[in-house]
């Protein structure tokens, strides 16, 4: 009795000068294989309590201790756990710390924090953490935190969800500068409610059996986005900055998902979803993956993104409500087939006519889709849409049913510049599409190149559209409800023909046959644009400004064009992959400046009748900002 008693006491003291040596308010945890150490600094002893069972470790927190505590996690252990309870803001930090939980004592996690308050992730600078969790028991995640996670510092986490996630937080989540690689999961690869925010750092996801990252509402209305997060419930991911890539192969799964908005302002993402479609058993629907995806509006305002996606039914962009684009350079490529199920029969390549297919029973590859279409008995609802004022966009799509950029209600191009080369329609509309400024490409290899099942307004711009063969076309508008294409400016060229009945308010040419990949210059005043012809298919009817005829060829400009063989621009600038050149004295509209006005709320930035100036811009106009690589006044 005396020998053990005398073991007990050199262990206390032991722990005891560990302790005294701690800073106020901390905890130490250090693994050593099959056992732990965990220190308590001095003051707050008397609040901790320890129960420890070989390296899986339990310390609950007093609720009477109203002050942050750090637990500093470093080590290797094999099977070994980290849980801790308490009420109060708490900092983690993981320092060096590699831990396997084998068999689970007090929580499947690697790391379980049931606390439901602000918890500080350090990812310690310059150290390497792993942890992998149980490959039994109901944890959410092998990180798991009750209540909001912020990832900090410049450190490396490794991560392993055997049973769930791989990180899963019960509200928000926010990175700074950590990295943080997800090598699988049998869930998503990042989870949580309320909203997700990354203003640096890294995250590589893969092998995830769900969704590469996640977010979700915690109650059931949403508050929208507020001012600093406060209290905010959205189911928003926001993304300033950082470097996000995500692979995807599971069944119908999404690179990045929110249940609101994705509101992109910089930052390098890229995923690939590679996974089919699937039956919903729930919706009776079919689902589809996609690279973002967002239950709400999308914006994207900058940052470069690089989404593919190669599995049946697969998109690159999508949201229910409004995509707005600014800035940015976003390139999207899908090259799935037709997805097909109707929750009895599968076709993962489906090459039926669609037009009398329900579409629950099908999902259709798309680079970007926006807006819903609402089915009320015998009519529809359109809601959302698209919005492009600026950045560099480019999609292509290989696979049946194929479109490009879809808005299920509106779409309005005012600037930016577009490059599509699509299977299906290359930009689509189910309502009216406006077209106001921009450089825009689009060509569809067996469809229409622009397609309004609205009204079809071109105020201004390049638009260079390029149908397929007969009956498709290189614009196109619902003529058969009575809708109508409108070319009020800018300058189109249309190989494929413009829709019969089309109303041209500016003047145009047309020939019933131009040559396959050839050179053509249009110059209208004094500018002139050179353009390169795809491979052309013969047929169809023409007549009229237009015709089915995916030979033929329709200019239009604000001042009468002509046109001649060959590229005769020699200063020009390159767009659309290099398929086409603006002369260096030449424009995207022509206008000539009437007027130009001080904006009334900003006296150095002028409104003028025309867009563009030509690279001479007068000294009297200010405020002229570049965009891709020509000079423009903005517009107000």
């Amino acid at each position: 009795m005396l020998k053990k008693s005398i073991l007990f006491m050199i262990f206390a003291a032991s722990m005891v000068s560990i302790a005294q040596a701690q800073s106020n308010n901390t905890v130490e945890v250090v693994y050593n294989d099959t056992t732990a150490t965990v220190s308590v600094a001095d003051n707050i002893t008397q609040y901790i309590t320890v129960t420890r069972q070989g390296a899986h470790v339990s310390i609950a927190q007093s609720s009477e201790l109203a002050t942050e505590i750090t637990y500093n996690l470093t080590g290797t252990s094999s099977d070994g756990e980290f849980y801790m309870s308490g009420s109060y803001k708490t900092t983690v930090e993981l320092n060096g710390l590699t831990l396997t939980n084998t068999t689970p004592v007090y929580s499947g996690a690697a790391v379980h924090i049931q606390n439901g308050k602000r918890i500080n992730v350090k990812v310690i600078t310059g150290t390497t953490n792993t942890i992998v969790d149980a490959t039994s028991g109901s944890q959410k995640g092998c990180l798991y935190v009750k209540g909001h996670a912020e990832f900090k510092q410049q450190g490396t986490l490794n991560i392993v969800g055997n049973v769930k996630h791989a990180i899963k937080a019960g509200e928000y989540i926010s990175l700074k500068n950590a990295t943080i690689n997800v090598t699988s999961a049998v869930g998503d690869g990042i989870s949580c409610n309320q909203y997700f925010l990354m203003e640096s750092g890294t995250i590589n996801i893969s092998g995830t059996g769900d969704d590469g990252i996640q977010c979700d509402l915690d109650g059931t209305e949403s508050t929208g986005e507020t001012a600093d997060h406060e209290d905010e419930d959205s189911g928003n991911i926001y993304i300033e900055g950082g470097t996000i890539t995500v692979n995807c192969a599971a069944i119908a799964a999404k690179g990045i998902k929110s249940a609101g908005d994705i509101n992109i302002t910089g930052g390098d993402i890229t995923v690939t979803t590679t996974g089919k479609g699937m039956w919903d058993t729930d919706d009776l629907e079919t689902k589809a993956a996609c690279g973002l995806n967002a239950d709400r509006n999308m914006n994207i305002c900058g940052g470069t993104l690089i989404l593919t996606s190669t599995g049946s039914g697969g998109k690159g962009m999508k949201c229910d409500s409004v995509l707005t684009i600014t800035d940015g350079d976003i390139t999207v490529s899908t090259s799935g087939n037709l997805y097909y199920n109707n929750g009895t029969t599968e076709n993962t390549n489906y090459t039926g006519n669609t037009d009398h297919v329900d579409s629950k029973y099908y999902s259709s590859p798309k680079g970007i889709k926006a807006g819903l279409k609402t089915e009320n008995g015998n009519s529809y609802t359109y809601s959302g849409g698209i919005v492009i004022s600026g950045g560099n966009i480019k999609v292509t799509t290989s696979g049946r049913n194929g479109e490009g950029i879809e808005s299920k209600n509106y779409l309005n191009i005012d600037g930016g510049e577009i490059y599509v080369n699509t299977y299906d329609d290359g930009i689509n509309s189910a309502q009216d599409m406006t077209i106001t400024d921009g450089y825009i490409y689009s060509r569809s290899n067996n469809n229409d190149g622009i397609d309004a099942n609205g009204n079809l307004y071109i105020n201004g711009g390049l638009v260079y559209a390029i149908g397929s063969r007969t009956p498709e076309l290189a614009i196109d508008a619902n003529s058969e409800e009575g809708k109508k294409v409108y070319i009020n400016g800018g300058v189109i060229i249309a190989v494929g023909g413009i829709e019969n009945g089309s109303s041209i308010n500016q003047p145009y040419i047309q020939s019933s046959s131009v040559s396959s990949n050839t050179w053509y210059t249009v110059t209208y005043g004094d500018n002139a644009v050179a353009f390169l012809t795809p491979t052309i298919s013969t047929g169809g009817p023409g007549g009229g400004p237009g015709g089915g005829n995916s030979s033929r060829l329709v200019i239009s400009a604000p001042s009468s064009p002509t046109l001649s063989n060959g590229n005769s621009i020699t200063d020009g600038i390159a767009h659309f992959d290099g398929n086409c050149y603006v002369s260096g004295n030449g424009g995207t509209t022509g206008i000539e400046v009437i007027e130009a006005e001080q904006h009334i709320n900003d006296p150095r930035v002028f409104t003028i009748d025309g867009r563009y100036l030509g690279t001479e811009v007068p000294s009297e106009f200010r405020g002229v900002y570049i965009q891709n690589g020509n000079k423009h006044v903005k517009l107000f």
